[in-house]
């Protein structure tokens, strides 16, 4: 299916505001993956990633974006798996059940002190509607913010191209591939818990990656950790 014809099947609430979006969101990822990817590819994916969050946002309006933002990672990741990219960094892939505090919270520190030096990417077995807000406020306490991230499901492509994959409670509903390492973390779930009973799960988060960076050999991109000890 082409961009063209994805416009043509967009439902009939979508304003001509989020068509357009939808439209120049398309245009960009074409020319971003100019040589590796075409436009039937490009609108596949933007199409099915658009369908994805359709079915269960509470925001309309936010729709385009998110598509356009989950359908680059897929993107990217599909890429790597069909050997059209090297980027010789590691990638670790955060799975919990709703994608919503585990593996947000993670994929933030992940983020924070890997830098652009290894890549991370998150998803759920069943994707909630939002991120807790209890843990955008406890990563937002260390000067991480999450807020901007989205509940997602995971895709074959994702789980494909990661290096590492970390569960954290979706059991056996999490993928499992042959020859890819698997780390199972036993991490308490924040949902429905306070500000004061997610700290404790957001400081086991960060110890866990930073251990991980360290056997991963990834250097610290940040001269201290956010709670403001050395790393």
């Amino acid at each position: 299916m082409t961009t063209e014809q994805h416009q043509d099947r967009q439902p009939a609430w979508m304003s001509l505001d989020q068509q357009l979006a939808l439209k120049t969101a398309a245009a960009r990822l074409a020319e971003e993956f100019t040589g590796l990817y075409g436009p039937q590819t490009i609108g596949r994916f933007l199409e099915s990633s658009f369908d994805q969050f359709a079915d269960r946002a509470t925001v309309i309006r936010f729709l385009p974006l998110l598509a356009e933002r989950w359908a680059r990672q897929r993107l990217h990741a599909l890429a790597k798996v069909e050997g059209l990219a090297h980027t010789g960094t590691p990638t670790v892939l955060f799975l919990c059940t709703h994608n919503a505090g585990r593996s947000q919270m993670a994929l933030g520190f992940f983020n924070h002190h890997a830098g652009a030096n290894a890549i991370a990417w998150s998803g759920g077995s069943e994707p909630g509607i939002e991120v807790n807000p209890a843990a955008v406020e406890a990563m937002a306490e260390r000067g991480i913010d999450i807020a901007a991230e989205f509940p997602k499901p995971w895709t074959d492509e994702v789980v494909r191209a990661a290096d590492v994959v970390v569960s954290m409670g979706c059991g056996d509903a999490c993928p499992v591939f042959p020859g890819k390492r698997y780390e199972d973390w036993d991490v308490t779930d924040p949902a429905g818990q306070s500000l004061v009973d997610v700290r404790p799960i957001r400081d086991e988060v960060e110890r866990r990656v930073l251990d991980l960076l360290a056997d991963l050999g990834v250097p610290a991109a940040t001269s201290t950790i956010a709670s403001g000890k050395q790393a």
